[in-house]
């Protein structure tokens, strides 16, 4: 039993050694000195992912009157409006070719907008995000540790009557021998799981707290927004507007999974190394996404054939700016989330919010 109690001491030294410089490694580290967001549209990607870089820009449409609610979910443009920036121009193409004007559908297609991916690329040039999918692999390994170790507590149990039958001599019991290193296992595999789960680099969380000092007494409802998500908006009449959005916006997210999973099965037997990429928002594949500790409220993802990170092969599509309709992409794994993970699938596909 000393052999044994031995042996997994050394496993789950050696096991969570592994994991914690995996966990290090996976995560960017920028390569001068540490880099700054560059405005808010940064900042809102940073704090909770496309989801929450088009809702500043809805709020501060429909703030300044640029963007008019006609209706329960339903919004349209008032004429001679423009655009201040990416995630407003995104806004506009959305709504240019969403002439139903429903706002979910429209927040859905702006997130898939290639500008308000790329943002999210950039972050991650610059180590402030970390890829999506990057840290999946240690996340499983710091689960399975945990498992694993939870199951030898159990075991341990029965394993110390057989010791004390086969020895009745004063002896300290198996469980005591393995029990700290066990609870020890389980414990860090939980802190690594997590670290390994996070989007936001060390570099990313510091350059999000500097900006948030920077508008610390900005009030304004688009500020407070990309800042902090849908949690930073008090104005009754926007979140009664953009909260049910955020919802139709889950709702399309998991048709649209539906829909890929459905086309990857029926196209499976095919010989092409390629999918077509399709025009329509609702049936494109979700990468960037809300991070775990971005403290965003949306929890819905966009798409960007750039940054899809996962599956067998980790390959992506070939432009960051995904696909126009027609085109088709390299095969590779792609990204879909609902809530604010990110999961792989099979087979390829991308587009663009056209």
């Amino acid at each position: 039993m000393n052999v044994l109690a031995l042996a997994i001491w050394i496993a789950v030294f050696v096991s969570t050694l592994l994991l914690a410089l995996g966990v290090r490694r996976s995560r960017p580290r920028p390569a001068g000195p540490a880099p700054r967001l560059h405005d808010l549209s940064e900042a809102a990607f940073m704090a909770g992912g496309p989801g929450t870089v088009v809702d500043s820009a809805l709020v501060s449409l429909l703030g300044d009157g640029r963007l008019m609610a006609g209706g329960p979910g339903i919004v349209a443009l008032r004429p001679g409006a423009r655009a201040g920036d990416i995630a407003e121009r995104a806004v506009f193409e959305a709504l240019r070719q969403a002439p139903s004007g429903w706002l979910y559908q429209v927040r859905y297609a702006a997130m898939l907008d290639p500008a308000v991916q790329e943002t999210g690329d950039a972050l991650a040039a610059r180590g402030l995000l970390a890829v999506p999918g990057s840290g999946r692999t240690w996340r499983r390994w710091a689960l399975a540790q945990v498992v694993v170790c939870a199951v030898w507590v159990v075991v341990s149990l029965p394993l110390t009557f057989v010791a004390l039958a086969l020895d009745p001599g004063p002896q300290v019991p198996f469980v005591f021998k393995v029990l700290p290193a066990l609870l020890a296992g389980i414990a860090l595999g939980c802190v690594l799981a997590a670290r390994a789960r996070r989007r936001l680099t060390p570099a990313g969380r510091a350059a999000l707290r500097e900006m948030r000092t920077h508008y610390v007494n900005d009030r304004t409802p688009h500020v407070q927004t990309a800042l902090f998500g849908l949690k930073g908006l008090r104005d009754p009449y926007l979140r009664g507007q953009l909260v049910p959005a955020v919802r139709g916006t889950r709702l399309a997210a998991a048709q649209a999974r539906g829909a890929r999973r459905g086309s990857t099965s029926s196209s499976s037997s095919s010989s092409s190394s390629g999918v077509s990429c399709g025009s329509s928002a609702e049936v494109l594949p979700v990468v960037w996404c809300a991070g775990s500790d971005g403290g965003s409220s949306s929890g819905s993802c966009g798409s960007s054939g750039s940054s899809c990170s996962g599956g067998s092969g980790g390959s992506s599509c070939s432009s960051g700016s995904g696909c126009s309709s027609g085109s088709s992409c390299s095969s590779g794994s792609s990204c879909s989330s609902s809530s604010s993970s990110c999961g792989s699938s099979s087979g390829s596909s991308c587009g663009s919010s056209s």
